[in-house]
């Protein structure tokens, strides 16, 4: 499935997005389906084309609603995958894509577990929200996934702090395929308006900075054994 074209309304375009993913989907607060919503939506796509760095418009299950150029730019050298694609779930990518780190620096630690730290969060305000079961089961089926979430995830925050789990204000590594940004940092800022917050979404723009970072080398992609911020089971 391709990532959203700038200027359409969801995965699938012409569905409303409660109807994404093969079928209907809880949500906090009903997606409005009205011809006025999905005019707006289609307005704030225009504007999110003028933005010249990557941004996302997530739904509250993290399915990718709007992208502009720039964060298709970012994650146009990563590979196929049947469920984890940058442009159709965010989550999923970031927890399950082989090739994530390729992009994501810093993958486990920057990336992975704030991310679960939201998920976590999402599925205790909405624990019956098929689209979060289904994120979850798949964890539950990721050994190395699994540790994390549940043994990982309660020690890295203890170490942090709460304040590391928020997205807004993060400076967070990335890896820009576009030699002219390459190993570089961003600054995640939410700008979500308030007609969006009402729709169950949330709008996430990486502001890349120009001071560049040392090419880390970058790791290959995991298939067993545990995440280095999980501690090991003991014996």
């Amino acid at each position: 499935m391709k990532a959203p074209r700038e200027g359409r309304i969801g995965k699938r375009g012409d569905l409303p997005m409660a109807y994404q993913a093969g079928g209907q989907r809880s949500a906090p607060r009903p997606v409005p389906e009205s011809l006025e919503a999905q005019a707006y939506l289609q307005d704030y796509a225009t504007l999110l084309a003028a933005v010249p760095f990557p941004s996302v418009v997530l739904d509250h299950g993290w399915d990718v609603v709007l992208t502009n150029t720039a964060f298709q730019s970012l994650f146009r050298g990563v590979g196929p995958h049947p469920t984890a694609m940058p442009g159709e779930n965010f989550l999923r990518f970031v927890l399950f894509h082989p090739e994530a780190s390729s992009v994501l620096g810093e993958h486990e630690s920057r990336w992975c577990l704030p991310m679960l730290a939201h998920f976590a969060a999402a599925l205790e305000r909405n624990g019956h929200d098929p689209g979060l079961q289904s994120i979850r089961r798949d964890i539950a089926q990721d050994p190395i996934m699994e540790a994390a979430y549940r043994q990982g995830l309660p020690h890295w925050i203890r170490a942090v702090g709460e304040r590391a789990v928020e997205h807004d204000g993060a400076v967070r590594p990335l890896l820009h395929p576009d030699p002219r940004w390459g190993a570089t940092d961003c600054r995640v800022v939410d700008e979500t308006p308030p007609t969006l917050r009402d729709m169950g979404c949330t709008r996430l723009t990486l502001v890349l900075r120009s001071a560049r970072r040392p090419s880390p080398t970058v790791r290959r992609a995991r298939k067993t054994g545990h995440l280095s911020v999980v501690p090991p089971p003991e014996a």
